[in-house]
């Protein structure tokens, strides 16, 4: 189960969450993989929901790639989940630090994730802090950028999605959320 650290309503009455633990131990409808763009689940946030939801995560992701293609910070895969409490699985491609219009790739994929969770008539959504594991985005700032990327997405378009989850795993990336969420 994850920790609740504190929360705010966005001005649409969604609420937005911050949470410490594992993401894969979450109660919402869906939650956001930190993907690759070939969706590959071999690290991080990836390699808990491979854990947790087995082959058939793998086998879903690659027939995806297969049908569409490498997977865009824009427009994330989805595929469905057999274990994880959540129905789906959103694949969302953060940026690598330093690879250039880090912070708007990084808007792009949190914008995409909740796009693809009102596709899918969604209530309520798991995000991780992409791109600030293995692909270095300092967490400070990613928290800005994402924190930023939803309130934008919630000005801008109608949403079915009551609740909006940050689920983060260590206490240090927690914090840099905390202090962001007014």
């Amino acid at each position: 189960m994850n920790r609740l650290l504190t929360e705010t309503r966005l001005p649409t009455g969604a609420s937005m969450e911050i949470a410490q633990g594992a993401i894969t131990a979450g109660t919402t409808n869906a939650i956001v993989n930190a993907a690759i763009e070939r969706l590959h689940h071999g690290g991080g946030v990836a390699w808990a929901i491979r854990k947790h939801d087995g082959e058939v995560i793998q086998q879903d992701s690659d027939a995806w790639v297969r049908n569409h293609g490498p997977v865009s910070h824009s427009a994330p895969a989805w595929t469905s989940s057999e274990k994880l409490p959540g129905k789906y699985v959103i694949h969302a491609v953060g940026p690598v630090w330093g690879s250039g219009d880090e912070y708007r790739k990084l808007a792009d994929a949190v914008h995409g994730a909740l796009n693809v969770a009102d596709q899918l008539h969604l209530s309520s959504i798991s995000i991780p802090a992409i791109s600030t594991g293995i692909f270095g985005f300092p967490v400070e700032r990613a928290a800005g950028v994402i924190l930023q990327a939803i309130r934008t997405y919630f000005s801008t378009h109608s949403s079915g999605l009551r609740v909006i989850r940050l689920v983060v795993f260590d206490s240090s990336t927690a914090g840099a959320f905390v202090v962001k969420l007014p």
